[in-house]
């Protein structure tokens, strides 16, 4: 007998066909919430399981008493117990069955459970896509007919807790070409509401793929000694050498690097000082003065780089006099991308990946306005991560030419990129 992926017989299947239509001709078809096909299909189905697993129960029980039911102590049915219990197709009700002995214990619905898991999954995944508590409770009452609370989402999210502190102990490459640093500010609530940086570290796998290897909670005044614990964490987790660093303008950084990774080499990240660059020009102005910045950026070597902003300056200096003062004032940490090979420049410049996850992360937090505390700011940045990647790694490949650029890597360090993966 033919059969679906779900073990459903082709018989079963056109019934169920039949009934659809039977009540497209009558009634009309509703799929879900009260009133639906699916919810009426999901009460029989749950029923039907609740019943299966009392008459295994007391089955099991008359086997080990040596009389099902009889008056010496065995166990029998006692009747049932109404509950309603929220579904990914809507509202249920069902009548759990009851034992006299009171040892039946469903599976299906274990004690207390007014929620199925697949439901919890649902949620988890809406939230993780950016929706807010009060649009998921507005948006499982117009779809499903459900009525829940803000209060109940913030519970169900609260599951992802346990796996968050897993992916953000997962054991990680030995080594890899990048690693960015940069941050996310969001609203959190500590007695006032205040701007905190949530950092995000982001690596160039040797694979050629970008991978998110953690979250962190900073209170904006962090010294050597907040990202010694931070990169010292990264090591611990199986990390024995990183060829680049980029970050932006992290003073106290650098000294860390050094001492966690000392062959490392910092680099001040590009789009972060074209970014800080357009703050002080006026948004008309922006595609002009990012035309002109880049001859900077994409000079041959230092000399010609130097060169080619006093020429910038010459041309905006009176307009726009911060803007050539940001790129002296980082120029020690962007010399070194001026000596690397191009298509080495294209992995550390090219930073869509990073900037679509950045994107994504705002998008989640600007919708929950503030945040509680920290935790809650964390959870909601790994549930975007999750709806990138469903392992949570972000994984995504960071761009085309990813060949030349490992072969120009490994040469460029000495063959560090290859023997540490050995």
């Amino acid at each position: 007998m033919p059969v679906s992926p779900n073990g459903l017989s082709s018989e079963l299947l056109e019934e169920l066909a039949a009934l659809a239509a039977e009540k497209v001709r009558g009634e009309g078809l509703r799929l879900m919430g009260e009133g639906g096909l699916l919810p009426e299909l999901a009460q029989h189905l749950m029923q039907a399981a609740l019943e299966a697993e009392m008459d295994e129960h007391l089955a099991a029980e008359a086997g080990r008493s040596g009389g099902r039911g009889s008056r010496s102590g065995g166990n029998m049915r006692n009747g049932y117990r109404t509950k309603k219990v929220m579904t990914e197709v809507g509202a249920v009700t069902v009548q759990v069955p009851r034992d006299r002995l009171g040892t039946f214990r469903p599976r299906m619905l274990p004690a207390y459970a007014r929620r199925t898991g697949a439901l919890d999954d649902l949620v988890i995944s809406l939230t993780a896509k950016g929706l807010t508590s009060g649009e998921i409770v507005s948006h499982l009452a117009q779809t499903y007919g459900m009525t829940t609370t803000k209060e109940t989402i913030s519970t169900i999210t609260d599951k992802a807790l346990e796996s968050m502190a897993e992916w953000r102990t997962r054991p990680l490459d030995p080594v890899y070409p990048v690693v960015f640093i940069d941050a996310v500010h969001v609203k959190i609530r500590d007695g006032h509401v205040a701007n905190r940086p949530i950092y995000v570290a982001v690596a160039v796998t040797a694979d050629g793929y970008r991978e998110i290897l953690g979250l962190w909670a900073g209170n904006g005044g962090e010294g050597a000694k907040y990202w010694q614990t931070v990169l010292t964490e990264i090591k611990n987790r199986g990390v024995r050498d990183v060829l680049m660093l980029v970050c932006d303008g992290l003073s106290a950084l650098p000294d860390a690097v050094s001492t966690v990774w000392p062959q490392t080499v910092v680099q001040t990240c590009v789009v972060h000082l074209i970014r800080a660059s357009l703050r002080y020009a006026s948004r008309r102005d922006w595609a002009e003065v990012a035309r002109d910045l880049k001859p900077v950026y994409t000079a041959v070597n230092e000399d010609e780089a130097r060169q080619r902003l006093a020429d910038f300056d010459a041309t905006w200096g009176k307009r726009y006099p911060s803007i050539a003062g940001t790129w002296q004032r980082a120029w020690s940490e962007f010399v070194p991308f001026l000596g690397l090979p191009d298509a080495v420049r294209q992995v550390v410049y090219t930073t869509n990946a990073i900037e679509s996850l950045n994107a994504r992360y705002r998008r989640a937090a600007q919708a929950c306005g503030h945040f509680p505390n920290e935790q809650a700011a964390l959870k909601r940045l790994y549930l975007a991560t999750l709806a990138l990647d469903p392992t949570g790694r972000g994984r995504q490949r960071w761009n085309n030419r990813w060949k030349s650029a490992l072969n120009e890597f490994d040469v460029l360090f000495d063959g560090r990129l290859t023997a540490g993966r050995v």
